[in-house]
């Protein structure tokens, strides 16, 4: 693929009829150990898992999902278990960091405090973009950030326990992607996903970030911090590689399915490979590759998690789909318990 243009240019029908994307979907990365990882995001970071299933395409590994109280699209991070995955390796080509959303800055003092009491490599607390952050690693390094989101109404934080309710994860940031030449997934964002240029910062010194990186900020439907892209421009870093530790696939949001067949058909005619749409039970999925190197997904805001769970018990027995029902016993073998 040509580095600075995009293949094609989509039909004024598809780009009608696919309407706005409308935000993050969720955001899925990997794990060396689902036991390690469901601690520390329960424990550590007060998530709800709301999803206890297998990575479909490999039932041997686990496929957990944590999110708000209420298991809303746009709340959700997800981990494929795979113990044997090399680690990730910083550079363009990969997820720099996912953002999680808070209510106010003073969550995010009271996030610096505790993370330090758990013995978390964590930055301070700084002004990124006109916001108060707050950058920290989990256990095996994935990269994340606490954002103030100025108290926007989505997201219902969860009950967990040491987690003061109001000060809770209430859903996902923004992903920000590293790339060592902007221009061909700046095209790709604007004129095929139809987000907008926004505006660009300066990183801070942080755990996960090279200080003075240039990060270019583009949004879609309202552009709050739950609906951007950013995309830290790195020339001279080697290629990066994603791994444990890391991102696998970001996955943006459409309504319904026939949005999603629409999106299915602006990419298409945009001349980029994409996936047929896949049905996960709990959402549908399209997957293509970006110009930046990294995977994305459009996913479906239903049917959601509450399919064959009560809202009331997410998360708490192995969840199948039903074309994987039948090998209840023999997918369950293979697990390792979670503790």
């Amino acid at each position: 693929m040509d580095t600075t243009t995009l293949p094609g240019t989509q039909s004024a029908t598809s780009r009608s009829s696919a309407g706005a994307l409308t935000g993050l979907h969720h955001v899925t990365a990997i794990t060396g150990s689902a036991p390690a990882n469901v601690r520390f995001y329960t424990r550590t970071l007060g998530m709800r898992l709301t999803k206890k299933s297998v990575n479909q395409d490999d039932v041997t590994a686990y496929h957990l999902f944590y999110g708000d109280a209420v298991a809303s699209p746009g709340s959700e991070l997800t981990f494929f278990d795979w113990p044997h995955a090399t680690p990730r390796r910083r550079g363009p080509g990969t997820v720099a960091s996912t953002g999680l959303r808070v209510g106010s800055e003073q969550a995010l003092e009271w996030w610096a405090r505790r993370l330090t009491s758990a013995g978390v490599t964590h930055g301070d607390i700084a002004d990124e973009n006109g916001r108060a952050t707050l950058r920290f690693l989990d256990p095996e390094g994935q990269s994340l950030l606490l954002v103030n989101d100025g108290g926007l109404a989505n997201g219902v934080t969860w009950d967990a326990a040491e987690v003061v309710p109001e000060h809770g994860v209430k859903g996902l940031g923004p992903a920000t992607i590293e790339v060592a030449d902007a221009r061909a997934m700046t095209s790709f964002l604007t004129d095929v996903l139809g987000f907008r240029p926004v505006n660009e910062y300066r990183a801070r010194t942080s755990p996960d970030v090279a200080a003075d990186t240039t990060i270019r900020v583009f949004a879609t439907a309202d552009g709050d911090v739950d609906a951007q892209l950013h995309l830290a421009v790195r020339p001279d870093a080697p290629r990066g590689r994603f791994g444990r530790g890391g991102v696998h696939h970001v996955a943006l949001r459409t309504p319904t399915e026939a949005t999603h067949a629409a999106w299915r058909q602006r990419i298409d005619d945009a001349g980029f490979q994409v996936t047929p749409v896949i049905d996960r039970f709990y959402f549908r999925s399209i997957y293509f590759m970006t110009p930046s190197g990294v995977l994305f997904e459009i996913a479906t805001d239903g049917p959601g998690m509450t399919a064959d769970e009560p809202l009331e018990h997410l998360g708490e027995r192995l969840s199948l789909p039903p074309f994987l029902e039948g090998r209840r016993a023999e997918i369950e073998k293979g697990l390792l318990p979670l503790g």
